[in-house]
């Protein structure tokens, strides 16, 4: 008796655990859902009005000190996904002023051609109105980090249409190398009403139409060489957006300046290349890139400098959606090249590259999954393990912890971008209470 007793209490714990987190997903599910869905339709019309009216670039020095100001006005200054992360590293609190500020920011940015994603702004926002969720339920400290996750969840499924990729990816990128288990049930229970709140706001998810080649050796070896190229593409972009960032804030501390002065550079930019298709999101030159074959050989590099100019210099936005078109028009161009059809090797391209940039192979997996269809997988997993694996330690998130070697089974426990292969891991004491003040 004494025991059905016991199971029956252990039962109810487990039940009132599930309902508990049930409700706050919903709840951060509908909030992050409705929000989701007005900043995509406000970054869709933003881009359609740019597009219909070019002469807006010339606006976009002013739409800087519009952005620095308003984020003074709400001390969020400085303020970005490194710290969503460190919500859940260490339970950092966040403002919710944070939501505006980003949302008006980044539908600015877009507004006036500067060069950034949405998922971004996705984490900010979603973690941010998970948090404050979390606050509502009275909840503890860990139990505060897995209602930031759920948000961070929820959001990126509005956006992007991928409910799957958006609970692993949350759920992963924070500590490299721990799946937080205790997490799925809460965000992929967010991250599938949001999807349906995005769905029924007219939200329509990114979905792509590709090709893929038979499974044979020689395709193999060619994948793998693609990944490897992928991975050198993926450094060169996060090294590109963080020592840009670093270069603006010596040479220019007045972040008003700092601002108009990046504003400036991209107007020269867009009359140099002549074209629009590197401000923005770049969604078109995506699509034409993984459907179409068609990429301009330097598309990848000009992004590149596009993203990491307006990033650098205050503008905001994200860098997912950059890496997906740099990912994607380099494996257009390199693919062909190494005898692989350039439709093909851009789908390759975008998740290898998306990989090696936030260090999450199984969620980029379930990225081609979503957005490609499950044929290729094995192609696309190979690509993702490759391009993880030689992109050594560089990211696009310098918050974010890298528990185990990419190299053997041992534990490191490190920063991204503060490590390097080659150190040994009792020497890291001083190299992690550095990171950490970073």
């Amino acid at each position: 008796m004494k025991k059905l007793l016991e199971t029956l209490l252990h039962t109810r714990l487990y039940l009132r655990a599930l309902a508990k987190w049930v409700a706050l997903a919903v709840l951060v599910g509908l909030c992050c859902g409705g929000v989701g869905s007005l900043f995509h339709l406000g970054v869709e019309w933003a881009t359609e009005y740019r597009l219909s009216h070019p002469v807006l670039i010339w606006c976009l020095p002013l739409a800087g000190l519009v952005i620095v100001g308003f984020y003074k006005l709400t001390k969020t200054e400085g303020q970005g996904t490194d710290d969503i992360i460190d919500a859940v590293h260490m339970g950092k609190s966040l403002s919710i002023l944070l939501i505006p500020a980003i949302f008006t920011g980044t539908i600015l940015t877009h507004l006036c051609g500067g060069s950034a994603g949405r998922e971004g702004a996705a984490l900010q926002m979603g973690g941010d109105i998970g948090y404050h969720v979390g606050e509502l339920f009275h909840m503890d400290d860990r139990d505060m980090r897995t209602a930031t996750l759920c948000g961070m969840s929820a959001f990126f499924s509005a956006l992007f249409g991928t409910p799957l990729t958006a609970t692993v990816f949350s759920m992963m990128v924070v500590s490299v190398g721990v799946l937080y288990h205790a997490a799925f049930i809460p965000c992929f229970t967010a991250a599938l009403v949001a999807y349906g709140i995005s769905i029924w706001a007219g939200v329509s998810p990114t979905r792509f139409t590709v090709a893929a080649p038979g499974l044979e050796p020689w395709t193999l070896l060619r994948v793998v060489a693609l990944g490897a190229l992928c991975a050198v593409a993926a450094v060169l972009f996060c090294n590109a957006i963080r020592h840009t960032a670093g270069f603006f804030r010596r040479r220019i501390e007045n972040p008003f300046l700092r601002a108009a002065c990046g504003g400036f550079l991209i107007v020269g930019l867009t009359l140099l290349a002549g074209t629009s298709d590197y401000n923005g999101v770049g969604m078109d030159v995506i699509r034409r890139a993984v459907e179409e074959g068609s990429a301009v050989p330097a598309a990848f590099a000009l992004k590149l400098i596009f993203t990491a100019v307006t990033l650098g210099t205050g503008y905001k936005g994200g860098e997912v959606v950059p890496s997906f078109f740099v990912g994607a028009t380099f494996g257009c161009v390199a693919g062909p090249l190494l005898g692989l059809p350039a439709g093909f090797s851009a789908a390759v391209g975008l998740v290898a590259v998306f990989c090696a940039c936030v260090n999450c192979p199984v969620a980029s997996m379930f990225l081609s999954v979503e957005l490609f269809g499950s044929e290729g997988l094995l192609y696309f997993a190979l690509a993702c393990g490759i391009s993880y694996m030689l992109s050594g330690y560089n990211g696009l998130y310098s918050s974010q912890t890298i528990l185990y070697s990419k190299l053997k089974a041992q534990y490191i426990n490190v920063h991204t971008n503060a490590y390097h292969a080659g150190e040994q891991p009792d020497d890291h004491s001083d190299l992690r209470a550095k990171a950490g003040r970073e």
